[in-house]
């Protein structure tokens, strides 16, 4: 168990806990100069055990990309007075970016799969282009030397496989 932090800036019960890593190529040393191993901590006064902490510590970029991700798609404001309305606008954005990741991760390769939606807006979904039925065919049509050409017809291929 680690100590308790005495200050009183800080919530009762606070305590630092620090997490020892092997030092892997690359990564940039940090807190104690080591050699061997790179350390790190963060503040919390939750009670539990320190490796839960330290779990749930790790996974919560995790949360904050999500949450990124949704800011990103229109959760930034709420364009109605109405709540009932911004529940409904809340309610659509959240779905539009489920469909938008589950795109991304089914139909997508490369840095295209963790583009931000800005990014994938831009860029993908965005291009100017057509789909053309043909000789019972589809054809897609997209300007030449357009950014996202390669990953805009990787994505129709796997909707193709998928469907």
């Amino acid at each position: 168990m680690t100590p308790l932090i005495s200050d009183h800036k800080l919530p009762e019960g606070t305590r630092c806990i620090i997490r020892r890593e092997p030092l892997h190529p690359g990564a940039q040393r940090s807190l104690f100069p080591a050699l061997d191993y790179r350390y790190w901590g963060f503040y919390t006064d939750r009670d539990g055990d320190p490796v839960t902490l330290d779990a749930t510590m790790r996974a919560h970029p995790h949360v904050e990309q999500h949450i990124a991700r949704l800011k990103d798609s229109g959760l930034l404001r709420f364009p109605f007075t109405s709540f009932e309305a911004n529940t409904n606008w809340m309610m659509a954005v959240t779905m539009a970016a489920d469909l938008l990741r589950w795109f991304q991760l089914l139909c997508l390769d490369g840095p295209w799969v963790r583009a931000r939606p800005k990014a994938l807006r831009w860029g993908v979904l965005h291009a100017p282009g057509r789909l053309i039925h043909r000789s019972r065919q589809r054809v897609v049509r997209i300007i030449d030397g357009w950014p996202g050409t390669d990953a805009l017809l990787g994505a129709y291929r796997r909707i193709a496989l998928i469907s």
